[in-house]
């Protein structure tokens, strides 16, 4: 018999159909975004991702947003506080007399 080489993982579920080269891709993509990645503001691995583009670390609390499958390397979005700063910032005096 022979030796099974790929290692398709979650794509086995769909059996002989769409092809090879879409089954790897596919296995590819899920591996990495449902693996444990590093935390940009803590730097631990406990960051799980939610849903599309939005990711949570259990160690430091932090929900933030980031590219779909992967976290990125550079922070993309501001913490919770700071996003509730910059709603409560007073309007400047030109805009209110114009």
């Amino acid at each position: 018999m022979a030796e099974k080489k790929n290692k398709l993982g979650s794509a086995k579920r769909f059996g002989a159909r769409y092809g090879r080269t879409v089954k790897h891709r596919l296995a590819k993509v899920e591996k990495e975004q449902r693996k444990k990645h590093k935390c940009p503001y803590c730097a631990k691995s406990s960051v799980k991702r939610v849903f599309v583009g939005v990711w949570y670390c259990k160690s430091c609390g932090v929900k933030f947003t980031s590219r779909a499958y992967t976290v990125s390397k550079r922070k993309l979005t501001l913490k919770k506080e700071e996003i509730t700063e910059i709603k409560e910032m007073p309007k400047k005096e030109e805009e209110v007399e114009a």
